[in-house]
């Protein structure tokens, strides 16, 4: 945890600023219609009425999307038909496998729980017949330590310790020589492409990220939480990934 006095720590409106600078370009989803059917029998029936707003359920929002790579998109709706919350939803047109995760943040603080609270589910598409593994909660970054480049200013590196939690670290930006020990959640979507989601303790943030380890090492990524005057934002976010290496434990696993 960092040891920096509580009036240097940056809230999350100064942190975000510029982090999208290196994140893959927005694709455009106009005329597409996609009905997502949850795990828990919910249905998201998307129709991407232009580049920049949704009808979701018949309720008009807006989104962006990144087309992470050719077949899987990771789509975002910063709600503004309800306050404080977003809704992420990750799918692949070859596999028709999807999932889905709602950041909601919470009425108060409450001591010793993230502020900023999220729900995951993963689905399937009605645009055909679903193939391949089920997207679900994943060990696979346990051990891992990567870097993170989102702009000539921002640096940070991820060491992933267990199931649970994540240590980070700001090396370039305004939280240079801060870092914390937080709330995570990965799950693999496919053969390369995880879900990755942190709820930070200090401040109201937390953020959903798909890393592409696989060949193109890049991440797409979006944050909800609330600025230094109290207000909800929306920020995305990506950037550049360097492996830095792994380590595997010798005896007891980490939870």
């Amino acid at each position: 945890m960092s040891d920096a006095p509580e009036e240097q720590w940056r809230t999350y409106d100064e942190f975000a600023a510029g982090i999208a600078t290196y994140r893959l370009p927005n694709a455009d989803l106009t005329g597409r219609e996609l009905t997502v059917t949850l795990d828990d029998g919910t249905t998201l029936a998307l129709r991407f009425e232009d580049a920049e707003t949704v009808t979701c359920n018949g309720i008009k929002d807006p989104y962006d999307a990144v087309a992470v790579r050719e077949d899987v998109f990771f789509v975002n709706l910063p709600l503004t038909s309800v306050e404080g919350e977003a809704l992420t939803v990750v799918f692949s047109t070859t596999t028709h496998r999807a999932l889905a995760a709602r950041s909601v943040i919470g009425a108060e603080d409450v001591e010793g729980v993230p502020r900023v609270s999220q729900t995951f589910w993963s689905g399937t598409t009605d645009a055909g017949t679903p193939t391949g593994e089920v997207p679900g909660p994943s060990r696979d970054l346990i051990g891992k330590r990567n870097v993170y480049r989102y702009s000539p200013e921002h640096l940070y590196e991820h060491v992933y310790v267990s199931s649970q939690r994540y240590a980070w670290q700001c090396l370039e930006g305004v939280q240079r020589g801060h870092g914390d020990m937080d709330l995570s959640t990965v799950w693999k979507f496919q053969d390369g492409l995880y879900l990755f989601c942190f709820r930070e303790f200090r401040i109201a943030v937390a953020s959903v990220w798909l890393h592409d380890l696989g060949y193109a090492l890049k991440t797409t990524g979006v944050f909800l939480g609330l600025t230094g005057d109290g207000r909800s934002e929306h920020s995305r976010a990506g950037g550049h990934i360097y492996p830095l290496g792994s380590v595997a434990y010798p005896d007891a696993q980490p939870v």
